[in-house]
C-alpha cells in the first residue's frame, strides 16, 4: 500500500510525526514537538470539525455551558492545565488565589443547598451532611488497600456495602429516618458513579483505587469556556497543522511504506484515513478514547496489537456521564443555592433493586448543578451515570424534558410548576468518536494496565524505533479519567520521541 494525498506537507528532511486526535493530549504533543528542529513535518488528524476532544463549550442560554469537561480538578501549581489556563488569562482573581490553591477536599463532593425527596419533601440537611461525612470516610478508607498483601472485596462497591452495613447496625432512631439514611446514601454512591465514569461502583477495583492522585486545590471553572484553553494551544501552532474531518480508518505499522514523491525512502507507519488518503510517517502519537479503541480493536491496527496490550485494553473501564441542562425564565430555587440533591426514597445501597418509578431511567439523577452567570435565564446542569444515562441518549429532548418536569413538580411538591424552557444535554456513548465519557480501573484490572497501553510499538528492542506512541487520560497512570493526566501525557508521549533523537553534529 502506498501512501496517498499527503506528499505535499511531507517535503525535505525530518521524522515525520501524525497525531491522531485534537484534544488536549493530541495538542499538547504536537505543540511540544513543533519546538524541536526534528519534528518540522508534523501533522494533527482530528476526526471532526473542532479541537479539544472531550472539552466542549457551546454558547447557549445567554452564556457557555460545558458540553464536556467542566471543571479543573486539583487548580494548583502542580496541575499544568490550572498552570497553562493560568499563563493565557483564561481565569479569574478567585479561581488564582493563594486561598483556593491551598484548599484540600481530598475529591470529595460538597453537601447540597437543598435535598429533595423523590416523595416532595425536604430532607433535612444536617442528616444529608451526616451521611456526606459518613460517605467520604468509607471512601477514604477504599483508597488504603493499595499496597496491600490482599484486599477485603474484589470492588469499591462491594467493600462500600460491608462498611455501609456494619454502621447500619449500629444506628438508632425511628424505621423512618433510617430509610431515609439509606436512601441519602444510594444519591451518593450514585454521585460516585458520576466522579467514576461507571456504572457501578461494583465495576471499579478496590485494591488500586487509591493510586488515582487528587491535587489540592478548590475545583475551578473557566469563566470563558473551557474550551479556551485547546484553543489557545491551537494558536500556537503552526499554520494547518491540524487537518480538521480527518477520521483515521487504520493504523498499519511494522511495515516498509513509500510516497510517491520519494521513492527511495520508506516509511514503517502508513496511516489510512476514511476519506481513502494515505499518509506515510516515521511516527503516529495515537490519542484516541479508551472507548473508542475498545470498540476498534479488531480493524484499527493492522497488523493486530500485541496480546497483552489487547488485554489490557479490554479489561479497564470506561463509562458514560451525562449532563443535562435545563434552561427556566424563573428559579424556583434560593439566590443562594448551588446545588439541589435528589434522594429517591425507598432506595438503598444494600440491595439491588430501587424504586418503581414510571421512567426508571430517572432513579440515577443525583441531582442538579446551578450554573451561575445566565441571566436573564436561569441554567440547572443535571447529572447521570451508567447505563441509565446511556438510554436516556436514545430518548428524544421531548421525552426528556416531559420526564424531568414531572419529577422536578413531583419532588418541589408544586403540581403548577413551569416547565423548562429547553433542554440540552450531552450524548457521550453515542458519539462514534469517543464512545462514553472517561476511564477508570476496573475490577480484573489495575494500574499496570495502563502502563501496559501507555506502552510504545513496537516492544522489542531497546534499538526499534518507536512506532506507535499512547496518549490520552486512560494511559496516565495517576490522573486517568482528567485533563491534565490527558495533557500531561501528550507531554510525556513526544519527550519520549525528542529523547530517541540522536544529538545534533558538531
Amino acid at each position: 500500500m502506498e501512501a496517498r494525498g499527503g506528499s505535499a506537507e511531507a517535503s525535505g528532511r525530518g521524522r515525520r510525526v501524525l497525531v491522531v486526535g485534537g484534544g488536549l493530549a493530541g495538542l499538547g504533543a504536537a505543540e511540544r514537538l513543533c519546538r524541536h528542529p526534528a519534528f518540522r513535518h508534523l501533522r494533527v488528524l482530528e476526526a471532526t470539525a473542532r479541537a479539544g476532544g472531550r472539552i466542549r463549550s457551546e454558547r447557549r442560554f445567554g452564556g457557555v455551558v460545558e458540553v464536556g469537561a467542566h471543571w479543573i480538578h486539583g487548580p494548583s501549581r502542580g496541575n499544568p492545565v490550572f498552570q497553562l489556563a493560568a499563563q493565557h488569562g483564561l481565569l479569574g482573581e478567585k479561581e488564582l488565589s493563594e486561598e483556593n490553591q491551598r484548599v484540600e477536599l481530598g475529591g470529595h463532593v460538597g453537601p447540597p443547598s437543598v435535598c429533595y425527596a423523590s416523595s416532595g419533601r425536604r430532607v433535612s440537611l444536617e442528616l444529608v451532611a451526616d451521611m456526606v461525612r459518613l460517605f467520604s470516610s468509607l471512601l477514604d478508607q477504599a483508597r488504603e488497600f493499595l499496597h496491600s498483601a490482599q484486599s477485603p472485596a474484589s470492588s469499591v462497591g462491594a467493600y462500600l456495602r460491608t462498611q455501609i452495613s456494619r454502621e447500619v447496625a449500629a444506628w438508632s432512631g425511628d424505621e423512618d429516618t433510617r430509610r431515609l439514611r439509606l436512601a441519602v446514601l444510594t444519591t451518593l454512591l450514585h454521585l460516585e458513579c458520576c466522579v467514576s465514569g461507571t456504572h457501578s461502583m461494583d465495576l471499579v477495583a478496590l485494591a488500586p483505587f487509591g493510586e488515582y492522585t487528587v491535587l489540592p486545590g478548590l475545583d475551578c471553572t473557566f469563566p470563558g469556556g473551557y474550551d479556551g484553553l485547546p484553543g489557545c494551544i491551537l494558536a500556537s501552532l503552526p499554520k494547518d497543522t491540524v487537518v480538521f474531518n480527518k477520521p483515521v480508518k487504520t493504523i498499519h505499522w511494522n511495515g516498509s511504506f513509500q510516497e510517491e514523491a520519494f521513492p527511495t525512502e520508506t516509511f514503517p507507519v502508513l496511516v489510512e484515513c476514511e476519506d481513502g488518503s494515505c499518509l506515510a510517517a516515521h511516527h503516529v502519537v495515537l490519542t484516541v478514547p479508551l472507548g473508542f479503541l475498545k470498540e476498534h480493536l479488531d480493524t484499527f491496527f493492522q497488523p493486530p496489537l500485541p496480546p497483552e496490550k489487547v488485554d489490557a485494553i479490554k479489561r479497564m473501564g470506561f463509562g458514560t456521564n451525562n449532563k443535562i441542562f435545563l434552561e427556566f425564565d424563573e428559579p424556583f430555587w434560593e439566590p443562594d443555592c448551588q446545588f439541589i440533591q435528589v434522594v429517591w426514597e425507598g432506595s438503598s445501597p444494600l440491595e439491588d433493586t430501587g424504586p418503581t418509578l414510571q421512567d426508571p431511567w430517572l432513579t440515577k439523577l443525583v441531582g442538579f448543578l446551578v450554573l451561575p452567570g445566565f441571566e436573564p435565564a436561569y441554567v440547572l446542569c443535571g447529572f447521570i451515570a451508567g447505563l441509565e444515562s446511556e438510554f436516556m441518549e436514545t430518548l428524544s429532548d421531548e421525552e426528556v424534558l416531559a420526564s424531568l418536569t414531572q419529577l422536578l413538580r413531583r419532588m418541589t411538591g408544586d403540581p403548577r410548576l413551569p416547565a423548562p424552557r429547553s433542554v440540552l444535554r450531552s450524548r457521550w456513548r453515542s458519539d462514534p468518536y469517543t464512545r462514553g465519557s472517561y476511564s477508570y480501573v476496573a475490577v480484573g484490572s489495575s494500574g499496570d494496565d495502563i502502563d501496559t497501553l501507555a506502552t510504545p510499538l513496537p516492544t522489542g528492542g531497546t534499538d526499534a524505533q518507536l512506532q506507535i506512541l499512547f496518549a490520552g487520560e486512560a494511559t496516565h497512570r495517576a490522573f486517568y479519567s482528567t485533563t491534565h493526566g490527558a495533557l500531561l501525557s501528550g507531554w510525556r508521549e513526544a519527550e519520549r520521541l525528542i529523547h530517541e533523537q540522536p544529538p545534533p553534529s558538531p
